[in-house]
C-alpha cells in the first residue's frame, strides 16, 4: 500500500499495506532447507505452475508440517496448481482460475484450512517478475546532523558506546531497498536479500531493491551508516538485508508474501525483522471466514517458524488512530478491490501486529511524549513506542525525507532491538522483548480519555518510550556538560542570542562538539540557527528548512576541533519573516 502524501516534505505512512504495520493504513542460521524449498525444489514447484490466465487467484492450503507431497498432489488433481511450499510449518501456496477450488480442497483427506488471499486475481508479473529499477544516486550531502528522533531514544548516545554488531542481521519485509544508497551500501547484506514478493523467494541480484520509498526509508532509520552523510540509523553498526515482500504497482503485502518473508527470516539467522505493513487484503484478519481462517493460520505459523529460528518480529501498530482493543467496524477491506464496511470483533487480528510474540510498535509525536495523532493504541496490545512524526531518512537514489507514521515508529525499535542483541549475543527473541520493555522511558497518560492503564503501562505508549543507551548497558564517554536554561524571546523579524560561558577545559573543543537545541516557535522555515564560537567563529545548525513544522528540538554534531574550548558561545536566532514568534527554551553544549 501506499503512502499517503501530507505535503511535499513530510508523507504519512498508511493503511492498506503500510504502517498499521506500515505506510498508512499500517538464533543460529538455520539451513534454508529446514523450511523453505530448496533451490531444486522451489524449480520444481515452478515447473507445476500453470501459464498465467486471467482469473487466476492465490490460496493458502494449510497441512500437517512436514511432508506436503500429498497435499500438493492433490491441490494438481483438484484444478489447482502448486506456486511455492513451505514444508516445515505445512503451508501451500496453489494458484486456480476454478471457483471451487478452495472449497473442493476443504474436502480433501489431511487438508486443515483453505483461503483465498486476496480478491483479486494474481498478476501476470508472478510468473515472469521483472527486476525493479535501480535508480541513479544523487551527490550525497555533507553533513550528519543529529536529528530530534535519535536523541529522544538517546540513540547518539548509545553510539559512543556500541553502534552495533556487523553480525547482527536486521530484516527489512517491506517495499524494497536501494541497496546503492550511500548511506546504506555500507550495511547492506546482499548474500540474505531476496524478494518474496507473489509467494515465492526470487534470490536474482536486485530483486529486493525498492518499488516504492517506503522500504529505503525504514531501513535508514535501523542502519543508516554513522559517515558524515545524510542520516544516521539507531544502530548504523549492524547489517540490513531487504526482503521485498510488496509487489510492484499495487505496494500490497499479501498472505503469501508475508509467510515467505518470515520464513525467509528465520532460516536466514535475522535476529530481529521490521514489519512497517499489514498483511493486505484484510486491514483485520477474522477467524470467522474461512478464507481468513487459512491467512490467521498461515501467517501465525511463519511467526512462529522465524521467532523459534531467533528471529524477533517488530510491528508498526497503524495510523487510523483507532483502539485496537475495542475493534468494532472495518471499512478499509479488502483493499485490492472494493473495501466495504464490515462489523468485527476482537477476535479479528491486524497481523502481523497482533501475533503472538510480536513486538507492536504506536508512534509518538514530534516532542516524544506525546500520542502521533495518526498513531493506533491498544489496552495491552501496543507494547512500546518510538518516534514517528517528521522521521528523516533514506529514500531511493541518494536521497532523504521526512515521513511520518507509525512505519517510522517501528524501525527505531527495530533498531534499539538490534542494539540489544548486539550487547548480548546470547539473547532470544523473548530475552530482547523483555528488555524492550524493561528500559522503556514510562510515559504517562496526557488528558485523554482513551488512554487507560498506569505510568508504567497504558494504551497509548505500552511500556513506554524506547531507550538506546540503556540497551547497550552502559554509559557514554564522560564530556563536560554546560547548559543555559534561561528563556530567550524570539521576535519577529528579529535576532536573539544565549550564551554559555565554558571553562575548564583543556585545549580545543572536539571535532564531535554536541550541540543540544529547544527552540520553541511556530513554523520554523523562518529562522536561521547558529553557534557563534568564542572567536567570532560561526557554525550553521539549521538554515529556514522544515517549512511549517513546530519547535527544534534536536542536538547538532558540529567539528568544532579549531575552536579553543574555554570562553563564551552563543547560540544565535535569527527570525527571517513576520507572524510567527517563540523562544529560545535552553541549549547546551556537550564537551
Amino acid at each position: 500500500m501506499t503512502a499517503a502524501a501530507l505535503g511535499a516534505a513530510l508523507t504519512f505512512a498508511s493503511p492498506s499495506a503500510f504502517a498499521t504495520a506500515g505506510p498508512t493504513n499500517h538464533s543460529a542460521k538455520a539451513p534454508r532447507a529446514a523450511a523453505l524449498a530448496t533451490t531444486a525444489d522451489a524449480a520444481a514447484a515452478a515447473s507445476q505452475s500453470a501459464t498465467w490466465a486471467a482469473g487466476t487467484r492465490a490460496y493458502l492450503v494449510i497441512t500437517a508440517p512436514g511432508d506436503t507431497s500429498a497435499v500438493r498432489a492433490a491441490v494438481a488433481a483438484n484444478g489447482g496448481s502448486v506456486f511455492s511450499y513451505f514444508d516445515a510449518i505445512g503451508v501451500i501456496v496453489a494458484h486456480s482460475t476454478s471457483s471451487s477450488f478452495a472449497a473442493t480442497l476443504r474436502g480433501v483427506s489431511g487438508v486443515q484450512k483453505v483461503g483465498a488471499t486476496r480478491t483479486s486475481d494474481v498478476p501476470a508479473d508472478a510468473y515472469n517478475p521483472a527486476l525493479p529499477n535501480n535508480p541513479a544516486q544523487a551527490a550525497p550531502p555533507t553533513t550528519e546532523p543529529v536529528r530530534s528522533d535519535m536523541s529522544q531514544i538517546k540513540a547518539d548516545q548509545a553510539w559512543a558506546v556500541n553502534p552495533g554488531s556487523a553480525s547482527v542481521k536486521v530484516g527489512i519485509l517491506d517495499t524494497g531497498v536501494d541497496d546503492q544508497h550511500q548511506d546504506l551500501a555500507p550495511n547492506f547484506n546482499a548474500a540474505d536479500s531476496v524478494s518474496c514478493a507473489y509467494g515465492k523467494p526470487d534470490t536474482r541480484p536486485g530483486a529486493w531493491r525498492d518499488v516504492d520509498e517506503h522500504g529505503t526509508h525504514v531501513a535508514g532509520t535501523v542502519a543508516a551508516a554513522k559517515n558524515g552523510k545524510g542520516a544516521v540509523g539507531v544502530a548504523p553498526g549492524v547489517k540490513i538485508s531487504s526482503v521485498r515482500i510488496a509487489e510492484p504497482g499495487t505496494t500490497l503485502f499479501f498472505p503469501e508474501n508475508t509467510i515467505c518473508g518470515l520464513v525467509w527470516a528465520g532460516d536466514h539467522g535475522f535476529k530481529v525483522t521490521n514489519n512497517s505493513y499489514y498483511t493486505d487484503p484484510w486491514q483485520f484478519v477474522c477467524p470467522n471466514d474461512l478464507d481468513q481462517a487459512a491467512i490467521l493460520e498461515g501467517v501465525g505459523r511463519a511467526q512462529q517458524y522465524a521467532d523459534g529460528k531467533g528471529s524477533l518480529q517488530v510491528a508498526a501498530a497503524g495510523n487510523e488512530n483507532y483502539n485496537l482493543a475495542a475493534k468494532t467496524t472495518d471499512s478499509a477491506s479488502p483493499n485490492d478491490s472494493t473495501p466495504v464496511t464490515r462489523t468485527v470483533t476482537n477476535d479479528c487480528k491486524d497481523i502481523p501486529a497482533e501475533l503472538p510474540g510480536v513486538v507492536t510498535v504506536a508512534a509518538n509525536g514530534t516532542n516524544g511524549t506525546s500520542k502521533a495523532s495518526f498513531s493506533n493504541f491498544g489496552r495491552d496490545i501496543i507494547e512500546v513506542s518510538a518516534p514517528g512524526e517528521s522521521v528523516y531518512s533514506t529514500v531511493p537514489g541518494g536521497k532523504y525525507a521526512s515521513l511520518s507514521g507509525t512505519s517510522m515508529a517501528s524501525p527505531h525499535v527495530a533498531g534499539v532491538a538490534a542494539l540489544l542483541a548486539s550487547a548480548n549475543p546470547g539473547y532470544t527473541p523473548a530475552d530482547i522483548r523483555a528488555k524492550l520493555a524493561q528500559q522503556a522511558t514510562d510515559l504517562a497518560c496526557p488528558a485523554d480519555s482513551r488512554c487507560t492503564g498506569t505510568t508504567a503501562n497504558n494504551s497509548f505508549f505500552g511500556e513506554g518510550r524506547v531507550d538506546a543507551l540503556k540497551a547497550v548497558g552502559t554509559t557514554p564517554p564522560p564530556g563536560k556538560f554546560f547548559e543555559n536554561l534561561t528563556d530567550v524571546t524570539v521576535n519577529d523579524n528579529a535576532t536573539a542570542e544565549s550564551a554559555i560561558t565554558v571553562s575548564g577545559v583543556t585545549g580545543n573543543a572536539p571535532a564531535a562538539l554536541k550541540v543540544g537545541v529547544d527552540i520553541k516557535h511556530t513554523y520554523i522555515g523562518d529562522l536561521k540557527v547558529d553557534l557563534v564560537a568564542p572567536d567570532g567563529t560561526v557554525y550553521t545548525l539549521h538554515n529556514r528548512s522544515g517549512g511549517s513544522t513546530d519547535n527544534i528540538v534536536q542536538t547538532y554534531s558540529v567539528d568544532a576541533s579549531s575552536e579553543v574550548a574555554n570562553g563564551t558561545w552563543k547560540l544565535r536566532v535569527n527570525d527571517n519573516a513576520s507572524a510567527d514568534t517563540g523562544k529560545i527554551d535552553s541549549w547546551n553544549l556537550t564537551f
